[in-house]
């Protein structure tokens, strides 16, 4: 009996004593993907905040923040980043929320190749719809061309896609899918059911979508929204390839005073300003995600 329980706090020991050896194994593990993290993003990105406090006459200050936050064009490239990404959001919002439904709940030939072609659209470049754009509603595109040709006009009468609604447009059109992957995962678990009683007990269409379908699609909406929101504000391409000399956004601020104007503390200033505003509103779509289980 008493080698029995002799051998049973053995047991226990020598097993308490292998717990702090996997861990420590596990640690050692770790290493070497922290440390391409921290060389590759963490170190890059820390010179850029120090660049930031580091003004051309030297030393260490906050006169960079001070001169680009008291600029007229900061100030108006942080209105136009905030009023857009804003604005292809809500866009994006209604437009998946509708193109969602129809795939989902309005049978159609073809609706499954549509649904796993968003699916495949995820993975389109951004500047390959705004070619795509240019192509039907440029200065020389179809829309333009047709136009003339009917007309026998000098010129046609498309020429929004250098304003910031040509940029919404397209900002719009490429982000549109990123809303309706979550909707139609958050679709396909609604029970039809719902609908066909609802329906029987004298409900209108639109009151099936206020109170049956939009509940449901209510988590998969903000979870959308809050990624779109995300990605609108560090959009670079889309601005780029549009044209819109007049439409300049912090991502292109950035650009601007970098390879333009070679200010590079004024730069890092607004690409701080930008990183700042990313992760606080990619935290935001995490939480929202994990509560949407998205």
């Amino acid at each position: 009996m008493a080698s029995a329980v002799t051998g049973d706090v053995r047991t226990a020991a020598s097993g308490s004593g292998s717990v702090p050896k996997r861990r420590t194994g596990r640690n050692l593990w770790s290493l070497p993907p922290v440390a391409v993290l921290a060389v590759v993003f963490l170190y890059p990105l820390l010179l850029v905040v120090r660049q930031s406090f580091s003004p051309d006459e030297g030393g260490t200050s906050f006169a960079p923040y001070t001169e680009v936050f008291a600029s007229a064009s900061f100030r108006s490239a942080l209105t136009t980043t905030v009023w857009l990404a804003a604005g292809a959001t809500v866009g994006c919002l209604v437009l998946g929320f509708v193109l969602a439904m129809v795939i989902a709940f309005v049978p159609f030939p073809g609706g499954k190749a549509v649904a796993r072609f968003v699916d495949v659209f995820l993975s389109f470049p951004s500047f390959l719809i705004t070619l795509a754009l240019l192509f039907i509603y440029g200065n020389s595109g179809m829309a333009n061309g047709l136009w003339t040709g009917a007309t026998g006009a000098a010129d046609g009468p498309f020429h929004f896609l250098t304003t910031p609604w040509g940029v919404l447009l397209a900002e719009i059109t490429y982000f549109t899918p990123f809303v309706m992957r979550p909707l139609l995962a958050a679709f396909s678990q609604l029970d039809t059911a719902q609908l066909e009683v609802a329906s029987s007990l004298g409900a209108g269409p639109a009151r099936i979508v206020r109170q049956v379908i939009l509940p449901e699609a209510l988590p998969a909406l903000a979870a959308g929204g809050s990624l779109v929101l995300v990605m609108c504000l560090n959009e670079f391409g889309i601005v780029l390839f549009t044209g819109a000399k007049g439409v300049t956004t912090l991502p292109m601020l950035v650009y601007s005073k970098a390879i333009l104007e070679s200010d590079y503390p004024a730069a890092c200033v607004v690409a701080v300003v930008n990183i700042a505003i990313s992760v606080g509103l990619y935290s935001l779509y995490r939480v929202v995600s994990r509560r949407a289980g998205a």
